[in-house]
């Protein structure tokens, strides 16, 4: 075994932060809000600002960590420096098997949506032979093999060319906040001189502030929605072996990202709100605020932006995919360390370890077509879940044991850094995991009761999630000192 090389710097870390972030989820989870919130923006702007605190909070305590741990894969460094290797391990385990695949997988389909979206735009008649909802967006077996296309070429990229991994993430976050930056300033200028977007414009200033819309079933459902677009800085971690002066520029990477996130989601979605009126944002998505403001061939240029901005994204999730398993094996543990923690010569990447997660990725993309994009009856029956949310959800329950620890243990630091950033952390975490339980577990059942039905996805995710994490604990125990 070798070990990885310092190869990228504070502006690369920077980028990969905002680029991992930033990509598809604003522009995916957008109208998901909207939708939730019963198109009253206020509550969605809301909801995005909790989200961002939420995200945030996380960010403050994990830059205090970073600048004192350092080893070869963030936040499994973290848990094994605070509560000990075996946590570590499982969280190093979780990430490996369904938190990193599943948002690569997720972010392989969008690519793919987006990118046929904007040729159906660019040439009508090629929706002729590709699946469209009345809203135009791409969903059918094209965007999936498409999909699959665009995950094999990241990982190609990734496993055989850090180094043009590393440049590809810059050029797209540059090229993803163009569509972004253009509809916040914009938009929210044409949402108050333009006549189309009258409604939209007046319900972020005169909002409803009726019962129903102040409600927390409204509320809580959206922050949800928001953690999906807020994720994946986390991940930026995982080069932390490979940043040079790890302990001083990560954490500026993490708190300067993570401010610039923030902002442009908001701003962006006032942007989008002058762009349309609500029901068109709801029905149909963010591209028609993109057409209406910039026109049809502008407007679908911009939605080429956000193709590219989508591929950045799933580029970065790649970037730490690859590195899941070897981050495990280079401690001893897992399935075959010693094959697993190899880095080839030639790229100084871990190749073994990034075939299994492209695999992995190719696997949980079947699932998620199956179970949340299959026009007929979903593939996995009741174990078919958004796995574009609960596997997110589940990293901030692995937060909190992290936080708590790392306040009986840092004798050394600041009482700032030692109590009050990570007891925020901590409540922001506990608020995310209690508001996803809210609206894939008990909002669901409820509903389904009242027709006299059975509706629990977030029992049926536990039930995967602990059986993954089970077949965690035959290998816990297999240490090799020879694969250190």
């Amino acid at each position: 075994m070798s070990e990885l090389k310092k190869r990228y710097g504070l502006f690369t870390a920077i980028c990969m932060v905002v680029g991992i972030v930033i990509g598809s989820g604003v522009f995916f989870k957008a109208q998901n809000i909207l939708e939730t919130t019963g198109g009253n923006m206020l509550q969605g702007i809301l909801a995005w600002i909790i989200g961002g605190v939420i995200m945030l909070s996380c960010i403050l305590a994990f830059s205090v960590l970073a600048q004192k741990y350092e080893k070869v894969n963030g936040v499994v460094d973290y848990a094994e420096m605070t509560i000990g290797s075996k946590y570590g391990y499982f969280v190093g385990w979780f990430m490996t098997f369904l938190y990193y695949p599943t948002m690569t997988s997720v972010l392989a389909w969008l690519s793919a949506r987006y990118l046929l979206t904007f040729i159906c735009s660019a040439n009508p008649d090629f929706t002729m032979y590709i699946s469209v909802d009345e809203g135009g967006a791409v969903f059918g077996p094209e965007c999936f093999v498409l999909a699959g296309f665009f995950l094999v070429l990241s990982f190609a990229i990734n496993a055989l060319s850090p180094k043009i991994a590393g440049k590809v993430q810059v050029s797209t976050t540059v090229i993803k906040l163009i569509p972004l930056l253009l509809m916040a300033v914009i938009g929210t200028i044409y949402g108050f001189t333009h006549p189309v977007s009258e409604t939209a414009s007046q319900s972020v200033l005169q909002a409803n502030f009726s019962q129903d819309v102040q409600s927390w079933d409204l509320l809580f459902p959206a922050v949800v929605a928001t953690a999906f677009a807020y994720e994946g800085w986390i991940i930026a971690t995982s080069i932390n072996a490979e940043l040079k002066n790890s302990k001083k520029n990560l954490p500026i990477a993490l708190i300067t990202g993570g401010i610039v996130i923030i902002a442009v989601y908001i701003f962006y979605f006032i942007g989008v709100s002058g762009g349309a009126d609500t029901d068109s944002l709801i029905k149909i998505g963010a591209n028609v605020a993109f057409t209406n403001v910039f026109g049809d061939t502008l407007g679908n240029i911009l939605n080429l932006f956000v193709a590219i901005s989508c591929m950045g994204t799933l580029n970065g999730l790649m970037l730490g995919c690859t590195r899941g398993l070897y981050s495990i094996s280079v401690r001893g543990y897992g399935p075959r360390p010693k094959i697993f923690s190899q880095v080839d010569k030639e790229t100084n990447m871990p190749v073994n370890s990034a075939v299994v997660a492209a695999l992995l990725v190719a696997f949980w993309l079947v699932y998620f077509f199956g179970a949340n994009l299959f026009a007929g009856k979903p593939w996995f029956g009741v174990f078919s879940f958004d796995s574009s949310e609960l596997p997110i959800v589940t990293t901030y329950a692995f937060y909190i044991p992290i936080f708590i620890s790392f306040m009986k243990k840092a004798k050394d630091v600041s009482p700032v850094k030692r109590f009050v950033l990570p007891a925020f952390a901590i409540i922001g975490s506990a608020a995310m995991v209690g508001m996803a339980i809210y609206a894939h577990g008990i909002k669901p059942y409820l509903a389904a009761a009242e027709n006299g039905e059975f509706s629990c996805p977030v029992l049926f995710y536990l039930i995967v999630f602990a059986a993954i994490m089970l077949a965690g604990v035959f290998f816990m125990d297999k240490k090799k000192n020879s694969a250190k």
